[in-house]
């Protein structure tokens, strides 16, 4: 116990427009999977190729542009909303007037209120953060959109627009999203494909269609309480 779980042998492709679960229990790997696609972490073994080209081999800066990494537990670095949702824009010298525009779409389609804007960090609760950092990555119109727990401290309603949002991205911009859920019911509503990781190796790589939910959520929850009952001995 308490030994950092390594990711073994794991290889699968992601095409345009695919909505993918990474599903799994607590230290399955899930967390170190998506390190890897933003370049948070280097792989020791083996390669990460975007069209074919190895991640090694794209400057971080650009690489992030196009593969976009919403954290659980995001920040905003001491700006405002709207400072924050503009900021990786203005890093890109895109012209004042596109920015404002793709942030008033975006608050729209969200659900962003327009008081919150001038609101700081510390002024956001939990799931106005997750809301927010969320609606910055989609600024940057990604090629593929990772999300860990993006839904966790959302209500129902607002999860399920958000949601239907990115749905709306992987048909028409054809945006890959690969997301993190622990609710179930939500990934599969979302996704159209499942990664199942289990001790570090990717043990089911199916079409959601095909995943056997019920039997999914009973192996999840013997497992989490198998970990509880291990690190209470």
């Amino acid at each position: 116990m308490g030994l950092s779980l390594l990711l073994q042998d794991i290889s699968f492709q992601i095409e345009r427009g695919d909505r993918v679960a990474i599903l799994g229990a607590s230290g399955a790997g899930k967390t170190s999977l998506l390190r890897l696609l933003n370049r948070l972490s280097e792989p020791t073994q083996g390669i990460i190729a975007l069209e074919g080209q190895n991640y090694r081999e794209i400057p971080v800066l650009q690489l992030r542009r196009q593969v976009a990494l919403v954290p659980q537990e995001p920040r905003l670095l001491g700006m405002r909303v709207e400072e924050a949702l503009a900021y990786p824009l203005v890093l890109q010298q895109v012209p004042k007037r596109e920015i404002q525009q793709r942030l008033e779409e975006l608050c729209n389609r969200l659900r962003i209120p327009s008081e919150w804007r001038e609101r700081n960090e510390l002024q956001l609760s939990v799931g106005q953060r997750q809301l927010v950092a969320i609606a910055r990555s989609l600024m940057l119109q990604p090629q593929i959109l990772i999300l860990d727990e993006p839904t966790s401290a959302l209500d129902i309603g607002i999860a399920t627009n958000v949601l239907n949002v990115l749905e709306e991205l992987a048909r028409d911009r054809k945006t890959a999203i690969l997301m993190v859920n622990h609710h179930l019911e939500l990934a599969q509503q979302f996704c159209d494909r499942v990664l199942y990781l289990q001790q570090g190796q990717l043990l089911q790589d199916k079409p959601a269609t095909a995943i056997d939910w019920e039997q999914l959520r009973h192996t999840l929850i013997q497992l989490e309480t198998q970990d509880a009952q291990e690190w209470g001995e």
